[in-house]
């Protein structure tokens, strides 16, 4: 039998590699695509992960980003869109998921700087007590897009006007990525670090 020229066998391995590395990711059940459009721009999932309370799977998170990240500094000083992608694994009170929000930004927000997120947490509790309950299997988005703001979506419909501050978008993101996260192991997840 006749071996193949070296750069064939390259070839298919370059290809077995590319096509195992764009696959999706499944986590609990919940399919994250490799890939996702935001506003026209094409975003590659950075990494994703489980939080978990206790021993509970609370939900799934996968965080999109125009080139991979490997630390909160370079998500946040990313420039162009971005998006945190949530699915729920869990019935939870939408109430009380607002107030684990604000609780996140405020352990992760330095003091001086919480002042002005007051206003946009505020309006973002309330977006989840409106929704009354997420259900295991429900999904909400957080995206920022440059030139209009953090743009919430809640089992696919936009929630009101966009947040327009930069700083709110990253006050968000710290609740995943910042010095005391939600979930240790789901920063180093969402920062595309082996488990």
């Amino acid at each position: 039998m006749k071996t193949p020229p070296t750069w064939l066998a390259g070839m298919a391995l370059c290809l077995a590699y590319i096509t195992s590395s764009a696959a999706p990711v499944e986590l609990a059940g919940v399919k994250l695509e490799d890939s996702a459009s935001v506003h026209g721009s094409k975003l590659e999932l950075n990494g994703a992960g489980i939080r978990y309370k206790a021993v509970f799977k609370v939900y799934t998170a996968g965080l999109y980003l125009a080139k991979k990240a490997g630390t909160p500094e370079e998500v946040l000083a990313m420039p162009g869109p971005k998006r945190l992608s949530i699915t729920m694994l869990r019935d939870i009170d939408s109430d009380e998921l607002g107030k684990l929000f604000t609780r996140g930004v405020q352990d992760n927000e330095p003091k001086g700087e919480m002042s002005k997120l007051i206003p946009g947490l505020i309006r973002m509790s309330q977006v989840f007590s409106d929704q009354k309950k997420l259900l295991a299997g429900d999904n909400f988005l957080i995206e920022w897009v440059p030139g209009t703001g953090t743009i919430l979506t809640v089992k696919g419909k936009v929630q009101g006007e966009p947040f327009k501050e930069p700083e709110f978008f990253n006050a968000l993101m710290r609740i995943w990525l910042g010095p005391s996260p939600a979930d240790w192991k789901l920063k180093e997840a969402l920062l595309g670090k082996p488990a």
